[in-house]
């Protein structure tokens, strides 16, 4: 089964860095955050966090052969992966780390925002950054460029397992994104890595007030043995 949008609204409520805490805490998923991928613009105070179910793209760089092989028009891949985004879906973009490449502008990007999809993801650059921005979507890239995508990447395969930022993203992974970058969740996980990470936010909050309150240095409660004194007592 997808990922509900119930989990996916309680993923938009906590910190991307606690999620990726959440990740290591739990073990074999990493490397899980994306090199070099940040938010454009930055999204602030964090009611905008991006949390999607992933659909996928994966780029090649351009070859004779395999450009005159590849479908054109609307069934190119890269219209067949965002016509499968939706509401609460985040296309995945794998532009092989090639961050002055363009992986789409205003034109063809609209698809996003006419399937009303949650946003953007790539290890490349987008075009007609300023166009694209009035569409709505959350938008977490490498850069910006005003080049075209070729002769640096060419649309290749949608919907397949990919890498975005040195990360192995499968379609139908969680991924989320704040200020301080993007994180991915494997689907299998991710109802037991919100639920630990949303328990980890309460610990942390409560330690910030007892540290204020009595003005010590954090060291006092911040470490493992209060985290999972106040874990048990919160259960």
């Amino acid at each position: 089964m997808p990922i509900s949008d119930e989990v996916l609204a309680r993923y938009r409520k906590v910190a991307v860095a606690t999620v990726y805490s959440a990740v290591r805490e739990l073990g074999g998923y990493e490397p899980c955050f994306m090199r070099g991928v940040k938010a454009y613009p930055l999204q602030g105070s964090g009611t905008d966090r991006l949390a999607g179910r992933a659909k996928t793209l994966r780029f090649i760089p351009p070859r004779a052969d395999i450009k005159r092989e590849t479908p054109s028009g609307d069934q190119s891949p890269e219209y067949v992966a965002m016509g499968s985004c939706g509401p609460g879906d985040v296309a995945v973009f794998d532009a092989m780390g090639r961050n002055e490449a363009s992986i789409g502008g205003d034109v063809k990007l609209i698809q996003l925002k006419n399937q009303d999809a949650e946003g953007l993801v790539t290890d490349g650059s987008i075009r007609d950054i300023n166009a694209v921005k009035p569409y709505g979507l959350k938008l977490f890239a490498a850069g910006n460029t005003a080049r075209v995508g070729e002769p640096d990447v060419w649309p290749y395969e949608a919907n397949c397992v990919i890498q975005c930022g040195g990360v192995t993203v499968k379609p139908g992974d969680v991924i989320v994104g704040d200020d301080d970058g993007v994180v991915v969740i494997p689907e299998r996980v991710a109802e037991e890595i919100i639920d630990w990470a949303e328990d980890h936010e309460q610990v942390e909050e409560q330690i910030k007030k007892l540290i204020e309150r009595e003005d010590v240095a954090p060291g006092k409660y911040y470490n493992p043995k209060t985290f999972s004194k106040l874990s048990k007592l919160n259960k």
